[in-house]
């Protein structure tokens, strides 16, 4: 399989995005993947080719097999952008043949190294190999694994005619790291009935639940006096900042949270006594309890109010995105196919729910059904970010059963 050829040449093209930008895509590099995809979908064959050169989305399909053509459209959709969380230019993977089952020095010269007491979950890759960084860097599995997982499994079977599918449609992405993936997805150009994304992480790996999300930013409002002359006459907006974040429960902080238990988590946080601004993601699987912590979360800033003067607490609250089981749970026969792909190529399928969101997500609710499938990496958005040789090319076979069942 050339599926690690491809992952090895898109992982060396930074595709950061950009949570600064207000351009899109974010980043005009991500160009640079997207038309080096379209020229190899061009030359192995691909159809209806179409890349949206003012948002840098890229659109191409694998032509149904002879007999198959009136079948459900499936899609496959992957993300080009990496994430702005760690630099992604300059990267230079490496491939650890035949893992020992011990620490890999990712580089000796600054001292990174990646522990096995750190990343227990090396251990169960012994003997297989990995690609990993050279510790200055993310890898960008995240997801160019599913981009060369898709391109491979396209090119396959554009190459053998003989393994039977339904038409297929292959949707690359921008921005999705920065939550802005699906903002100019065309479903309606993109034509499938159903898709899945490819962006989870270990093999085995199927997602069709995700957290309810909401983006908060709270503007605290204070009075600036000299300290010296200060009594009865400051309000330090820093202090009343730290007393709303102490009045959010305790317990509901993503350090103490796991599985289908949600949170408020303070992402960000920056200001002086006149004024203090926090930014929080509030997030939960079920949507009565997602609703109740966003009204908890007004309520905590009415209270506030109330004690220090109207206008001292501002909130502006937005929904991100919701749960894609709602969908999901009217299309499970998409679950139980890829459910049953894993089985027979031996993978063991372990579903569990996502604590976080995808396109997939998002394009749900647009009217995609979209689950998410594993890649075979680990450890995303950071130095430590590793893939599994063997995992990858067993996924390229699941893409491939897949769509050898579409439809049936």
């Amino acid at each position: 399989m050339k599926v690690i050829e491809k992952f090895l040449e898109y992982v060396k093209i930074d595709t950061q995005s950009s949570e600064e930008s207000n351009t899109v895509p974010s980043t005009e590099s991500q160009y640079g993947l997207a038309r080096l995809l379209y020229r190899q979908l061009e030359e192995m064959g691909a159809q209806e080719l179409t890349l949206d050169e003012a948002h840098c989305y890229l659109y191409a399909s694998v032509p149904a097999s002879a007999g198959r053509e009136g079948e459900p459209t499936l899609g496959f959709i992957a993300h080009m952008d990496t994430s702005p969380a760690v630099t992604g230019k300059n990267v230079k993977p490496r491939i650890v043949e035949r893992y020992d089952g011990g620490d890999i020095v990712l580089n000796r010269e600054k001292e990174v190294v990646m522990k096995v007491c750190d990343f227990p979950e090396l251990a169960s890759y012994k003997g297989k190999s990995l690609i990993v960084t050279d510790g200055t860097t993310l890898l960008g599995a995240d997801d160019k694994a599913g981009v060369a997982e898709i391109m491979e499994m396209a090119e396959y079977l554009l190459t053998h005619p003989e393994v039977e599918h339904g038409k297929i449609r292959i949707g690359f992405t921008p921005d999705e790291e920065v939550g802005a993936g699906a903002d100019y997805f065309d479903v309606k150009l993109f034509g499938a009935d159903y898709a899945y994304t490819v962006d989870g992480d270990k093999l085995g790996g199927l997602e069709y639940e995700n957290f309810n999300a909401a983006g908060a930013k709270v503007k605290v409002y204070g009075r600036s006096v000299h300290p010296g002359d200060a009594k009865n006459k400051m309000v330090n907006a820093i202090l009343l900042a730290q007393e709303f974040q102490a009045m959010l429960p305790v317990a509901q902080n993503p350090m103490y949270t796991s599985g289908y238990e949600g949170f408020y988590h303070l992402d960000g946080i920056k200001g002086t006594v006149e004024l203090t601004e926090m930014d929080y993601i509030i997030r939960d699987h079920d949507r009565a309890k997602f609703e109740q912590k966003k009204e908890n979360f007004l309520r905590t800033a009415e209270y506030l109010n109330g004690k220090y003067g109207e206008g001292a607490f501002a909130v502006e609250m937005k929904d991100s995105y919701y749960n894609m089981k709602e969908v999901i749970e009217k299309h499970m026969h998409l679950v139980e196919d890829a459910v049953a792909a894993m089985k027979e190529l031996g993978i063991e399928p372990m579903i569990t729910p996502i604590r976080g969101g995808t396109d997939g997500a998002r394009l749900s609710f647009m009217g995609l059904p979209c689950p998410n499938l594993c890649t075979g990496g680990q450890n995303f958005h950071g130095r430590f970010e590793y893939a599994c040789v063997e995992d990858m090319e067993m996924v390229v076979k699941l893409l491939v059963k897949i769509a050898q069942g579409a439809g049936r």
